[in-house]
């Protein structure tokens, strides 16, 4: 049988690595020796012998995300053998973490990640009920971790300088050092008379970066 189907680039090859790592834009491959986690419904397809179980954020994560809608659906895959993750053909990235660095990410932007990670869902600093009450995962330690985007991100520096002012629902994540608020870019007025739509904006201070995607909101599915 032939077709441009069975190219190289679009088969999957036996494994020659552990761990993580890119199966192509929009996939990650992830070779399974004990433990990884992933958001529910990730794994489009695996072999070995894996598990896939339900995994608890304890009553504090928990509680943050039936109150907010954010935070992380996770389950646990154990056993030995190699699985794929994706979520509705959105782009994914792998960042590799080392001691010391922290990343903060949305919630609805992580796939999956190596169990020597720690993740913990914190309130972003500076923003009240305003900025609709932002929930976010802080990462720390060391591993890989795969984030999904909805198109080409954009990396944007921040400096002590040159702050940067992003859209709470396009933003992806940042540098978990830099410091949070809100900021209003209309009058009481302007927003009184229905202003432009960009009422309030997320502002990044520090030395680090912020991800944002090219879409402010979230795709909807057409209803069948």
């Amino acid at each position: 049988m032939k077709s441009e189907l069975f190219a190289s680039e679009n088969m999957a090859q036996q494994a020659t690595v552990p761990g993580m790592s890119q199966q192509n834009a929009k996939s990650i491959r992830y070779v399974v020796n004990g433990e990884m986690h992933a958001r529910q419904g990730s794994m489009i397809a695996f072999r070995g012998n894996l598990q896939f179980e339900r995994k608890g954020q304890g009553l504090g994560g928990m509680l943050k995300r039936a109150v907010t809608g954010e935070g992380l659906a996770l389950m646990a895959v154990r056993g030995q053998g190699e699985a794929w993750f994706a979520h509705e053909a959105a782009n994914c990235f792998i960042v590799e973490l080392d001691q010391g660095d922290a990343l903060t990410i949305n919630g609805r932007n992580v796939l999956c990640f190596d169990p020597t990670l720690s993740y913990e869902i914190k309130t972003v600093k500076g923003v009240g009920s305003a900025g609709g009450g932002l929930f976010n995962s802080v990462f720390t330690g060391y591993g890989k971790l795969a984030v999904i985007c909805e198109g080409n991100p954009i990396v944007i520096p921040v400096t002590a300088q040159q702050p940067v002012y992003v859209d709470t629902d396009a933003v992806v994540g940042w540098s978990a050092q830099l410091e949070t608020s809100l900021n209003r870019s209309q009058s009481f007025g302007s927003m009184v008379r229905g202003g432009s739509g960009e009422a309030v904006q997320l502002m990044l201070q520090g030395e680090g970066f912020v991800i944002v995607r090219p879409s402010e909101l979230v795709p909807q599915k057409a209803s069948g």
